[in-house]
């Protein structure tokens, strides 16, 4: 089977009953599927079959990789491949920090994912934790900031603001005087325009 014949979608309301028998078959115990389908991406095959599945539970900036299901396994890997191309890509659309999973296959240690130590584990966010288990993690980017450091630039941003808004407001107020002299100016050449254009009128109306 090559690339070209699957692809890597969310799953929809109609796979429900694809993903129970996979799950049948590979032993797995699945989460709620009627209320959590929108969790789970799968790969499917050229003939609209379920071939691999996994959840991604999110809570906060860390997500959840879980109920992992491969039907043929000489293709796990390269099915596996295909899902975190796909979760990758949602992992970075959600701003995700780090990534959880509990699972022996080795592929998920040569994209990164280690053993979680005793450091790391609380972090683990409470949604996740009622599952035991040996967890393994993968940090993607910088924990969330300190909320002091959020606040400070907050604060930070809003200065930024206050003084485009008065510059914007000292711009303004000079296009406004700039403009009122200019018609000052427009309107004295009127008049020095028109008492000389009178004056003139006059003296050559004026008999010699």
């Amino acid at each position: 089977m090559t690339d070209a014949n699957v692809q890597v979608r969310r799953a929809t309301i109609e796979d429900i009953p694809q993903l129970v028998s996979l799950y049948q078959q590979e032993n797995v115990t699945p989460v709620d599927l009627e209320k959590r389908f929108k969790e789970f991406q799968v790969v499917q095959g050229p003939g609209g079959e379920v071939l691999g599945v996994i959840g991604l539970q999110i809570s906060g900036n860390h997500g959840r990789l879980h109920s992992e299901a491969i039907q043929s396994p000489e293709h796990a890997d390269a099915f596996r491949q295909k899902l975190w191309d796909r979760v990758a890509l949602m992992a970075q659309n959600f701003g995700l920090a780090r990534l959880w999973i509990q699972s022996a296959a080795p592929f998920w240690r040569t994209i990164g994912f280690a053993p979680a130590n005793a450091e790391v584990m609380p972090k683990l966010p409470p949604e996740f934790s009622g599952n035991p288990g040996n967890w393994s993690t993968l940090q993607l980017k910088e924990e969330t900031a300190p909320v002091a450091s959020i606040d400070k630039e907050f604060a930070m941003f809003r200065e930024a603001e206050r003084e485009r808004t008065e510059k914007m407001l000292r711009q303004a107020r000079a296009l406004k005087m700039f403009a009122a002299v200019l018609a000052v100016a427009v309107f004295a050449l009127a008049l020095v325009g028109g008492f000389i254009f009178f004056k003139n009128y006059k003296s050559q109306r004026t008999p010699r």
